[in-house]
């Protein structure tokens, strides 16, 4: 059976099960015009789906974008927007960390808004809805994800029944309700980062993209599904079938670094999650992420990430 006979791992799934929501914040917005919100929450991850109407996304040292029914954009953190009925209609709400609602003055709108179970907005009648999640990403394989995309991404005309689902999920309250929405949220975060790969223009080098390209996809597949594997450009050449040349430049050009580079970086990001687990021995981490002993992933790590092993498990406790 050849290497790739067994592998059914797809990297996305392993990048997305970073970023996996745990209490995230979803709301539905119904406003009517005219209105404008400026979002300064701070999410390492934002998930905008317009579902009415339509509503200009104004993102700092960005240009404006339309975004029209089934239209889906994701923010990363960093960037501050406005969200609005105009391309430039100032802003009389403001979004803050915690999800905090004020309007002029600093005047609290939380109560005032709110006009049902995650349900907010100027009317309840309003022709211009939104659902918005947001991410509290804490994984280090989820910050990959999140680097690898740009800082505003916008995917046109996402159809899926999950949106939908999530609509009617969020005005419920109940048992686990919490983690249903969470679920969901998932689902709808990996088939928009799905149709965003598939569709990104050609750009900057990029894991993402990069996995359209048949041999770099398969040695992405084998790096992720395992890492503990003494892989050398050789042997991952031989097992995508092409000569370590052609591997070597192909993946260098479109991930944008060398194929055990890369490796190193998943090892390590795969690393930081075990560390988190405190039934894992250094030594256990570091068998499974392909390291012969612990100083060598404890002097690999340090370099990565500035901290030891035992410093970055201290400090993530908890």
């Amino acid at each position: 059976m050849s290497a790739l006979a067994s592998v059914g791992v797809d990297p996305l799934t392993d990048f997305l099960d970073g970023p996996r929501a745990r209490g995230a914040f979803v709301l539905h917005l119904q406003l009517a015009r005219p209105w404008s919100v400026d979002i300064a929450d701070d999410a390492p991850l934002t998930l905008m789906a317009v579902l009415t109407g339509d509503a200009w996304l104004r993102p700092v040292g960005h240009p404006p974008t339309l975004l029209q029914a089934g239209d889906v954009a994701l923010v990363r953190r960093g960037v501050r927007y406005v969200v609005a009925d105009s391309a430039d209609r100032e802003p009389d709400v403001r979004i803050g960390p915690g999800q905090s609602c004020t309007g002029s003055g600093g005047r609290d709108l939380s109560d005032e808004w709110g006009i049902g179970p995650r349900r907010w907005g100027n009317d309840p009648a309003g022709g211009d809805t939104m659902l918005v999640g947001s991410y509290l990403v804490g994984a280090e394989t989820g910050g990959l994800l999140l680097r690898a995309l740009p800082e505003v991404a916008v995917v046109r005309a996402v159809s899926t029944p999950v949106l939908d689902l999530l609509v009617q999920e969020a005005g419920r309250t109940g048992v686990a309700q919490a983690s249903v929405l969470d679920r969901l949220l998932d689902v709808l975060l990996i088939s928009v980062v799905r149709a965003w790969a598939e569709s990104a223009p050609e750009g900057e080098p990029n894991w993402l993209t990069a996995g359209r390209d048949p041999l770099v996809r398969d040695a992405l597949r084998l790096m992720h599904a395992r890492p503990g594997d003494g892989w050398t450009v050789e042997s991952l050449a031989a097992a995508v079938g092409t000569s370590r040349a052609a591997l070597a430049r192909r993946f260098t050009q479109l991930v944008g670094m060398p194929p055990i580079a890369y490796l190193s970086q998943w090892r390590l990001a795969l690393a930081a999650d075990l560390l988190q687990d405190p039934t894992l021995t250094l030594s256990a981490v570091s068998r499974r992420v392909g390291y012969a002993t612990p100083f060598s992933m404890s002097a690999a790590f340090k370099k990565q990430y500035g901290v030891s092993p035992q410093q970055y498990r201290t400090a993530h406790a908890g």
